[in-house]
């Protein structure tokens, strides 16, 4: 089903209107709220290394500012502006990994280490599944532009397989890269261990260099949840479940109504400091939305036999029988490990029905 929009469009075709409008508005709000997030990091950065820039928020908005605007201008300036910081940020995290390589010693203590405390690291290895599921969560991104994407039955798999696979070749020469520089103990319990790293191979520069990578890295983020949040609203509009005008397209092929109300509500968080609990709560419908594409797939297998499948996934039922497992269980962890927040999302859930009834009618 080649219509931008995400998985709302999935699970809006498969299990109805209410299912559908429960992905989109989750999806929608948390996407506003990473691209907050995500730029306020940028503005901590900036103004460490600028001081005299002083306001996080300013820097913040900026940013958003900018990219919107470059958004505005059509369809190829936003292809082009994330192709070009995309590419920035792989050039960043390689010549990070070429630094530790070059310049940094191999530490056989290091995987000596990992040998000895092979028991105890059972735990912190499930705990690290979490983070390590969302650095991999952008592999479906493209869906969110199904309908720009030409000959989108070759080229979707195809960006989601290289991007996945760019993405493992990176994340795991990253990580032999520090251990090539610092041994396990030293970044174990560490926030940001690329700073540790840094700081052994640069020295004094450490922590500008890496600043300086880290924001490189970080608007290639801000610019795809820039781009990826309009389209939810704008499937929404155009099926009744948002106001229409948002469905509004301008001369460049950019969803404009939808790309403003997306950009201010971000705004709105980055000006309320709000976004980080938001989040939290969204949180709980990240796995819940992947739980219902999955459940979505079996329904559509079997309700549309006959429909156009351009690409066949491999191993279904049994791989997506897997995704759907291993999901249902990380969404009990979730629960079970942030009980607070679980419980603000179920209320969110119950109270999404009359709005949904609200905007229906």
């Amino acid at each position: 089903m080649p219509r931008s929009g995400g998985q709302y469009v999935f699970v809006r075709h498969a299990l109805g209107d209410y299912a559908g409008f429960i992905v989109g508005w989750s999806d929608w709000v948390s996407t506003c709220g990473t691209t907050a997030a995500v730029s306020i990091v940028i503005g901590e950065y900036a103004i460490h290394l600028v001081p005299h820039l002083r306001a996080v928020e300013v820097v913040a908005l900026a940013v958003i500012t900018v990219l919107t605007l470059v958004q505005w201008l059509g369809v190829r300036w936003g292809g082009w502006s994330q192709d070009v910081t995309s590419l920035l940020k792989a050039l960043a995290f390689l010549f990070l990994i070429a630094a530790c390589f070059y310049l940094g010693n191999r530490n056989p203590a290091a995987m000596s280490m990992v040998a000895e405390r092979e028991g105890s690291l059972l735990i912190a290895y499930i705990l690290s599944l979490q983070a390590v599921i969302y650095t991999y969560d952008g592999w479906s991104a493209v869906i969110y532009f199904s309908e720009e994407v030409k000959d989108a039955g070759k080229n979707i798999p195809r960006a989601m397989f290289l991007g996945v696979f760019s993405v493992i070749v990176i994340y795991i020469l990253l990580n032999i890269a520090f251990l090539r520089v610092v041994p396990l103990p030293t970044i174990a319990g560490e926030k940001l261990a690329a700073a540790v790293v840094a700081q052994h191979l640069f020295g004094p520069y450490g922590d500008t260099i890496l600043r300086s990578l880290t924001i490189v890295a970080l608007i290639s983020a801000v610019n795809s949840n820039v781009l990826m949040a309009p389209r939810v609203l704008f499937a929404m509009s155009r099926d009744g479940l948002f106001w229409r005008g948002a469905n509004e397209v301008n001369e460049g092929g950019t969803p404009d109504i939808s790309l403003l109300f997306s950009s201010l509500l971000a705004a709105a968080f980055i000006v309320s400091g709000r976004f980080d609990q938001v989040i939290a709560v969204l949180a709980f419908f990240f796995v819940a939305n992947y739980t219902l594409s999955f459940i979505s797939l079996f329904i559509l297998r079997r309700r549309e036999p006959e429909a156009p499948r351009p690409y066949r996934a491999i191993g279904h039922p049994v791989t997506t029988g897997i995704a759907l497992i291993a999901s249902v269980a990380f969404l009990v962890g979730a629960i079970a490990s942030d009980t607070r927040n679980s419980i603000y999302a179920l209320v969110v859930l119950a109270l999404s029905f009359p709005m949904y009834r609200l905007i229906k009618r």
